[in-house]
């Protein structure tokens, strides 16, 4: 609900709205935004399958179209894995890892995307991020390993699914279930 978003000045403190600010979120955030003023959002949380994944500090591979979305456009971060980012300076290396790349795997953390073109990009990266190292680690989890996608198909395949205008389409259909599902949900 837009009701529930605060403004807060350069330093993370609340000017306006009634709610309090996590300091950690807000420096990896205020980081990727001031490092890349392009980006219009960023989406981060601490999900099972993402902070899993995250945990063994491995790229996606790519293993089907849901994850050929993110071919040469995700990177693993190390630096500061696990470690709270309470300092300014600990979102930089964050931020860095968005120049070319719309999501990022924060080892021992956890997943982060953004977009250069809307709030539902980001938001769609995000949903399908989590879903692909869902989808990883049931596949590492097979007495048969996966038979990767070629790189000349998954080059093909990120082409045409990684544009921010089919990451907007695709999380309409979301927002739309969302709001069967919680009738009480504003946006």
């Amino acid at each position: 609900c837009t009701s529930m978003l605060v403004l807060v000045d350069p330093d993370g403190r609340v000017i306006e709205g009634d709610y309090a600010v996590n300091r950690a979120g807000y420096v990896l955030h205020s980081a990727i935004h001031e490092a890349n003023p392009d980006i219009v959002a960023s989406c981060h949380a601490h999900t099972v399958h993402g902070g899993a994944w995250a945990s063994m500090g491995r790229p996606l591979e790519p293993i089907s179209q849901d994850a050929c979305i993110f071919y040469g456009d995700h990177a693993v971060l190390v630096d500061g894995a696990g470690k709270v980012p309470v300092s300014s300076e600990s979102g930089h290396p964050v931020a860095d890892a968005f120049r070319n790349n719309s999501a990022v795997i924060h080892q021992n953390h956890g997943l982060l995307t953004a977009s250069r073109d809307s709030i539902d990009d980001a938001a769609f990266r995000f949903y399908l991020l989590d879903h692909v190292c869902r989808m990883q680690m049931l596949s590492d989890g097979l007495s048969t390993k996966p038979i990767p996608v070629s790189r000349e198909n998954a080059e093909y395949t990120a082409k045409h699914l990684g544009s921010g205008y089919i990451g907007w389409l695709n999380f309409q259909t979301e927002l739309v279930d969302i709001q069967k599902r919680h009738p009480d949900f504003c946006l």
